[in-house]
């Protein structure tokens, strides 16, 4: 997972909030350090602790990691003709997320990765990002992917919980019922893997759910702005199948009656077998 550009834009929200708050300003010089490629100035601009929670990499903590992880990531961006694009940010209470689709040559072919990155300051000095997206885009295979966060006591209403229960009582008739007549539900490997409308989600999650049961999830981390809601959650069962927790996120958009235009989801949890 390389460090896109794109990350200062999650920081740049978190940083708008902790200026409105009265709070100092370390994000914000952290990145122009970053960008202008001057290393000897990190720890002088960001003093506090700097941790990137990334699905290739692992952890990547204090600047001296983070200066190899962007380093090495940069080359391979390059390497990748790499082409970033911003779909949606979302902010809430020193929290921000901003979802990226990365437009990338492998094999010598352009494909679209979608990927989300949390960015949160757990006070005025520090920052913490946490990414989250499919490997199947760019090699072709899922990889399991650790928890990062506990389970918390999150529960959205409205059109996202019903969504969300229908998920795990494996109700695809509900499910549809959780989205306007033209919503759409994203697939994490790509915009290609896209299911608009009553007749598509019905026959996607019908399929989803043929293993013999729902999607169980543990949400641990809720971004609410009235619009979208994002959540980070563990995901611990698909079917009859447990699964050791398993990290990801997703970004349910609500249109103006309530009900869901848009769901997208990122992580890298494998179907079982009979689904594939």
């Amino acid at each position: 997972m390389p460090w896109f550009p794109d990350f200062a834009s999650a920081a740049e929200l978190v940083r708008q909030q902790t200026r409105a708050a009265g709070l100092a300003d370390p994000v914000g010089q952290y990145f122009a350090a970053l960008n202008s490629g001057d290393t000897h100035a990190l720890e002088t601009v960001w003093p506090g602790e700097v941790v990137v929670h990334d699905p290739r990499a692992g952890e990547v903590r204090g600047h001296r990691q983070l200066r190899h992880f962007v380093n090495r990531n940069q080359r391979w961006l390059a390497e990748h003709h790499a082409r970033i694009e911003t779909v949606a940010s979302t902010y809430s209470s020193g929290r921000a997320v901003v979802e990226l689709l990365a437009h990338l040559g492998v094999d010598g072919q352009e494909v679209a990765w979608p990927v989300a990155v949390v960015a949160e300051a757990p006070d005025d000095l520090s920052v913490v990002f946490r990414s989250y997206c499919s490997q199947v885009p760019v090699t072709g295979q899922h990889e399991v992917r650790d928890a990062i966060l506990k389970p918390g006591q999150v529960h959205p209403d409205g059109a996202v919980g019903r969504f969300q229960a229908a998920l795990e009582a494996g109700d695809a008739g509900a499910m549809v019922s959780a989205f306007e007549a033209d919503g759409y539900y994203r697939e994490p490997i790509g915009p290609h893997a896209t299911h608009r409308g009553t007749a598509e989600l019905r026959s996607f999650f019908a399929g989803r759910f043929s293993a013999g049961g729902g999607i169980g999830l543990q949400n641990c981390v809720v971004t609410d702005d009235g619009v979208r809601c994002v959540l980070e959650y563990n995901c611990v069962r698909w079917g009859r199948r447990d699964l050791p927790p398993q990290a990801g996120l997703g970004v349910y958009e609500r249109g103006a009656d309530g009900l869901l235009a848009a769901a997208r989801v990122y992580d890298d949890v494998e179907p079982p077998a009979e689904l594939r």
